[in-house]
């Protein structure tokens, strides 16, 4: 075919081929490439780009660190791809090309998945030269030696997809997902004041406590709705946009701090309940942004956060799909219910763990009794 010819009939020419580190070992020179697979998922990482503020803090964040300098240059070479996975196949079903790209940010220097407040006041050092629907998107950057945050993203939010990183440099880069870590910081449960010295909430936690159980002073979960209802009405007030919370909460909740397992809540544990209650509750009310009742999935992992449970994107990503509604919404009693599962298999897990162990062994008895309890 004559070049002419070819120029006139075609358009577009799309040429496969090996990635550059498939080179062979006695080629002059092998790029170095990092590779990372991920999702964007509705309602929990799918953020959109950097215009949609509130939600594009959510999306994946790798952290990148660029060591050593190219030959006889003073910065780093690097080649960022960024595919879309299984759109061709999924074309029958509908789905179209996403519009993709993705920002590169100077790290601040921890580990942690950086929060809405970075980017409000950070800029982007680099970024793809446009968000389009290909099936990739690839730029060239030089950057000096350092530590990056690059965040691939849709353009819109909401959008779902997976999605194939490439990282081509000329020297070693070290890259990893900052959205894997699980860590979980729980305080230690107060404990009460005798009676002669206590203040005098305290003391009216006792009277309530005292009419509410009866005798003995230990009053049973299925008395629960009464003392959570008392508990949001006396303190919170009525003019807050929360629904009576259902007896399922209830009991999950003392359930929590029922420590002695005899389906009662002596007064000790009555206090750590109440005190843990108002916590939950302000927690709610700080993140319930619109004063709607309800609270985005977007903020449950800053919520989470605050409240001592740092989760990875995929556990998050369950959390949502259990407890959000269609609109991407919990209420309070969803929350409630989220924290208790997560504060009581947390602390099952460290008092299980031995030696300071991340495992623990369980027979199927042991697992089930759990997974009842939780």
């Amino acid at each position: 075919m004559a070049f002419q010819d070819f120029r006139a009939h075609f358009d577009k020419v799309e040429v496969c081929n090996l990635s550059p580190d498939a080179l062979q070992e006695d080629a002059l020179h092998r790029w170095e490439v990092a590779v990372h697979q991920g999702s964007w998922v509705r309602g929990s990482t799918a953020g959109g780009c950097r215009n949609f503020l509130d939600t594009f803090w959510t999306n994946p964040q790798i952290k990148l660190s660029l060591t050593e300098k190219d030959e006889g240059q003073e910065e780093c070479t690097l080649l960022v791809a960024l595919m879309q996975k299984d759109r061709r196949k999924l074309k029958r079903f509908g789905a179209d090309m996403l519009t993709i790209g993705y920002a590169i940010y100077q790290s601040p220097g921890n580990d942690e998945h950086l929060d809405k407040d970075f980017f409000r006041y950070h800029a982007s050092l680099a970024r793809s030269k446009t968000f389009i629907n290909l099936r990739e998107v690839s730029d060239r950057f030089r950057l000096p030696p350092g530590e990056y945050i690059l965040v691939p993203s849709t353009f819109e939010p909401h959008q779902e997809a997976d999605f194939c990183l490439r990282i081509f440099s000329e020297k070693k880069a070290i890259s990893r997902d900052l959205d894997g870590t699980v860590d979980i910081n729980l305080p230690e449960p107060s404990q009460p004041k005798p009676p002669e010295q206590e203040t005098e909430e305290e003391q009216q936690f006792r009277a309530l406590f005292q009419r509410i159980a009866g005798e003995p002073l230990a009053f049973p979960v299925w008395r629960a709705p009464l003392s959570l209802h008392l508990s949001t009405d006396v303190n919170l007030g009525k003019d807050l946009k929360f629904k009576k919370l259902s007896l399922i909460s209830c009991r999950n909740i003392i359930s929590l701090m029922d420590t002695s397992g005899n389906g009662k809540l002596e007064f000790s544990e009555f206090l750590v309940f109440w005190d843990r209650l108002k916590q939950w509750i302000n927690l709610f009310i700080q993140f319930d942004v619109d004063k709607s009742g309800t609270m985005s999935s977007y903020e449950l992992r800053t919520a989470l956060r605050a409240a001592g449970f740092q989760l990875s994107s995929r556990l998050l990503q369950l959390i949502i799909l259990r407890y959000a509604d269609e609109g991407l919404q919990l209420d309070l009693d969803d929350f409630l219910n989220c924290l208790v599962r997560l504060e009581n298999a947390s602390r099952v897990f460290q008092a299980l763990r031995m030696k300071n162990k991340d495992f623990i062994h369980l027979n199927i008895n042991e697992f089930i009794n759990l997974t009842m309890n939780i």
